[in-house]
């Protein structure tokens, strides 16, 4: 028997219980795995409310990020072994599997070992983030040396990712964020610089930051009508990659902008890379290579028991953080 967090209807944190269940031997293809730390993201916020792609499967379990040590393995699967430190790359639907438990299983090929030196809770806080951010900025947008970047709601996991992940390649990471507070800690990250709000006046200073020729590329999970300004701040040939909807408004797009300088709106999600597999073999290289070498260093804002994995969910749905928020198993 293992302690499983399910939800039994959609709503908030509350709903959140902790079920103690038979949790089955793994299957063909799968590795059971003893959850040491989960790393929480968004898109299980939005599950466990019903605001997802879609609906969840009562009693319902959820979670992408898990790490821990491998206790047994299915049949057909190689390159792993009993007491192997893993992680869990979100490469599976919720109605199949789910990490927020002390023991679970997952699809061998969403398994990856974890490099040498880095905690359960470090590991937790990587694959989701990373993942997401190589795949638009490095495989489907070819980020350079000496561009410019934009990374929409900056102190997310995924914008640190974004930040490191530029600065690794010689790009220029510019970070945009609502809160004035957040300044110092995204010039910390690496950010090069940092816009704070929205309007015309984010157009004019990215502008002004990349002597008037604009970013390259704009990286942003929140959209609605203020995208108009980050996509005026594109420079020729520009890509806007929409990999959230934290705002559910519509994108503004400004039509001449985009004929005058032959932009890119495209919607994007990590599945285009982890459901992949070739693509998903080139991120876990690019990723565990940058762990080894450190120009990729985890951020965890905060760590939560797993006792208290609603008020890990509170925490995420406040907006003050500045990277993961992780639970321990």
């Amino acid at each position: 028997m293992s302690r499983i967090v399910r939800f039994h209807r959609v709503g908030g944190p509350e709903v959140l219980q902790i079920d103690e269940i038979e949790v089955p031997a793994p299957k063909a293809g799968e590795v059971q795995i003893r959850v040491k730390a989960i790393g929480l993201n968004r898109a299980e916020v939005m599950y466990r409310s019903g605001a997802y792609t879609y609906a969840p499967r009562f009693p319902a379990i959820v979670g992408y990020e898990g790490s821990g040590v491998v206790e047994a393995v299915g049949s057909g699967v190689s390159g792993f072994a009993v007491g192997d430190a893993v992680s869990v790359v979100p490469a599976f639907s919720f109605l199949d599997y789910g990490m927020y438990g002390e023991r679970v299983n997952a699809p061998a090929h969403a398994v990856v070992k974890n490099p040498a030196g880095l905690s359960f809770e470090q590991a937790a806080a990587t694959w989701m983030m990373y993942t997401t951010a190589w795949g638009a900025l490095i495989e489907l947008g070819g980020l350079k040396q000496g561009e410019a970047v934009l990374v929409g709601a900056a102190s997310s996991s995924v914008g640190l990712a974004a930040i490191q992940i530029a600065n690794s390649v010689g790009a220029v990471p510019i970070a945009l964020t609502r809160s004035e507070k957040k300044r110092e800690a995204l010039l910390q990250a690496g950010a090069k610089h940092v816009i704070v709000g929205d309007g015309p006046e984010l157009t004019k200073q990215v502008l002004e930051a990349t002597g008037g020729k604009g970013a390259r590329i704009a990286f942003d999970p929140v959209g609605g009508p203020e995208a108009a300004h980050q996509l005026r701040a594109l420079a020729q040939q520009g890509l806007f990659f929409q990999y959230g909807a934290l705002d559910m408004h519509d994108l503004s797009v400004p039509v001449m902008d985009l004929l005058a300088r032959h932009l890119t709106v495209r919607g994007y999600e990590l599945f285009e890379i982890t459901k992949d597999a070739p693509r998903l073999e080139r991120a876990k290289r690019f990723i565990t290579d940058g762990l080894a070498s450190g120009t990729l260093r985890p951020a965890i804002d905060r760590t939560f028991p797993f006792e208290r994995i609603a008020d890990a969910h509170r925490h995420m749905e406040a907006g003050d953080q500045v990277g993961k928020i992780v639970v321990t198993v």
